[in-house]
């Protein structure tokens, strides 16, 4: 791979190395996973923070929502803001932002000073993901844009597998603040190397000249106006919405059901974080469908038909026999539904208004999503607890399901 790349336009700033040691796009989805990692790394360290700082039950609910609360209530501003700051600049500050409030939270001494930087941790993550998509764009040729879409589209599940697997044994090594200085250090080592291979705003290619682009000069307001005007914006967001408060639901209660189930705590850990793992490969073979001709409404009717399908075998059968039979549900609940967050990044693109709208869409996308993610776990609790038992979840999940499925054709007509 050449330093200078003419279909794309700029030299990167590493140009006296004779090839990079990684392509910025890929600079750009590491960025992404390093910010998923700060949105999970409370999970692992809860029993130690309880102990250290006395969290209660509540303020360890509060702790483990407050991110989704502000991807709930920022999530459209923080794209507008992605868009008008620059990709760049505001992946930068993001991770800035998660360096400084994690590297604070590791000397946090109450959990109102925790909740406060989780608040502020929640912000700069949604500033790291909210432009990865437009930015990656930006950075690639077309005929690879599905491909590495797809792998943008990793960033949460591997996040999440990571910390749900490194988590325990850093805080057993390092205490619950050392666990939160290596995040700090992570984040800090990301967003230094994102400035030197990541071009800037002026070394980058527009996806569209100026002059096809009339959003380029937009105000804020008639770039929130434009993306909440179309139908395509509303239709990928209502459809992550059906995807990911379900597969928050499922992959976040799973500990808690293995442990009635008397499965122990590690071993429990190491299923939940396969769990999530499994979602990468479906999200990677997504991108490649998608950039061999695939129709991406097929794929999301397989995604959420996968899920579906898999929670019945999970939850839905009788008694409490064939436990493989299960955890194979799970797995085909997690990593076939993986289809359906890449090929809705990729959709999402598609359907922007413009190009300066494609960050208020994902803003948008997130919107829906955090706030499916604060909605459905404690729905589907309230089902379990009504009901006495966890058998139907199938059912919640199903029905979110048939909601993503009928909304796939029509995200293939919007645009």
């Amino acid at each position: 791979m050449n330093i200078t790349t003419r279909e794309q336009g700029y030299v990167p700033l590493l140009a006296t190395m004779k090839r990079p040691l990684i392509s910025p796009d890929l600079v750009v989805i590491l960025s992404g996973v390093t910010a998923a990692l700060h949105v999970c790394k409370l999970a692992p360290a809860l029993p130690a923070l309880q102990a250290a700082l006395h969290v209660s039950l509540l303020q360890a609910g509060f702790l483990l929502s407050m991110v989704q609360l502000a991807g709930m209530t920022l999530g459209l501003a923080v794209g507008l803001t992605a868009d008008g700051l620059g990709l760049r600049r505001s992946m930068l500050a993001g991770l800035s932002i998660l360096a400084l409030a994690s590297a604070l939270g590791g000397w946090a001494q109450s959990a109102s000073d925790l909740l406060w930087l989780r608040a502020a941790e929640g912000f700069g993550f949604l500033l790291v993901a909210l432009p990865g998509p437009n930015l990656i764009r930006q950075l690639v040729p077309t005929e690879r844009l599905s491909l590495k879409l797809g792998l943008w589209g990793t960033y949460m599940p591997l996040g999440t597998a990571m910390a749900l697997l490194a988590g325990p044994w850093a805080v057993d090594a390092l205490g619950w603040g050392g666990w939160w200085w290596t995040l700090a250090l992570l984040s800090a080592i990301m967003a230094l190397w994102m400035a030197l291979c990541v071009p800037t705003d002026g070394r980058r290619r527009p996806v569209l000249p100026k002059s096809q682009d009339r959003s380029a000069q937009m105000t804020w307001w008639h770039r929130l106006r434009q993306t909440l005007l179309a139908g395509g914006p509303w239709l990928v967001a209502l459809s992550f919405a059906a995807y990911s408060g379900p597969w928050l639901a499922v992959i976040g209660f799973l500990p808690s059901i293995y442990a009635q189930a008397g499965i122990g705590g590690a071993l429990a850990g190491a299923l939940t974080a396969l769990a999530a793992a499994c979602n990468v490969p479906g999200n990677i073979v997504a991108g490649r469908l998608l950039q061999r001709g695939s129709r991406p409404e097929h794929l999301l009717y397989i995604g959420f038909g996968a899920m579906a399908l898999g929670a019945f075998l999970a939850f839905g059968l009788p008694g409490h026999e064939l436990p493989l039979l299960r955890y194979a549900g799970v797995l085909l609940f997690s990593g076939v539904g993986g289809l359906v967050p890449a090929t809705l990044f990729v959709q999402a693109v598609r359907v922007a208004p413009g190009e300066q709208t494609v960050s208020t869409t994902v803003g948008w996308m997130q919107q829906c999503s955090s706030f499916s993610q604060f909605a459905y776990p404690p729905l589907a609790a309230w089902v379990a607890g009504s009901v006495g038992g966890w058998q139907w979840t199938w059912a919640v999940t199903g029905a979110a399901a048939l909601l993503g499925a009928a909304l796939a054709g029509r995200i293939a007509k919007a645009g």
